[in-house]
């Protein structure tokens, strides 16, 4: 091998040996002890359509990340998350989250509510169920 590509091979080995085992534990690991409402047991009782959700968004109470936590998301109102920054859009759409509204979000959120920063949704309606079943749990 060249020097010049050991040099950019060196920190591509590095990163990759960072990544530890391929398994990912956090959907097999067993149920804790701790009650349904935890946020612990609240993320092992997530279904698997709940993945790309949580690559933005904690259900952790408290715990924003690129979007805001969804612990005890239903029942509120749009932009009312303490500590996360909303759109202007979001923030006025005067939006309750319930089964419907969420189920009319997560088919085309841009398409609810024009400049929100969500642009992921979930088409399939089944998905879209599992989703909202998992977020009414988070209490």
């Amino acid at each position: 091998m060249t020097p010049a590509r050991l040099t950019i091979a060196a920190p591509l080995l590095f990163l990759a040996a960072c990544g530890g085992s391929d398994q990912d534990t956090s959907e097999t690991a067993p149920a804790s002890p701790a009650t349904a409402t935890s946020p612990q047991a609240s993320t092992s009782n997530a279904p698997a359509a709940f993945a790309t959700c949580r690559s933005c968004h904690s259900v952790e109470p408290g715990k924003n990340g690129v979007g805001p936590s969804l612990f005890g998301i239903v029942g509120t109102k749009a932009g009312d998350v303490p500590g996360y920054n909303f759109s202007p859009a979001l923030k006025a759409s005067g939006v309750t989250w319930d089964r419907q509204t969420l189920d009319t979000w997560l088919q085309g959120p841009m398409k609810m509510v024009p400049g929100t920063k969500m642009v992921i949704g979930v088409p399939n309606p089944e998905k879209r169920k599992e989703v909202i079943d998992y977020l009414e749990s988070l209490k």
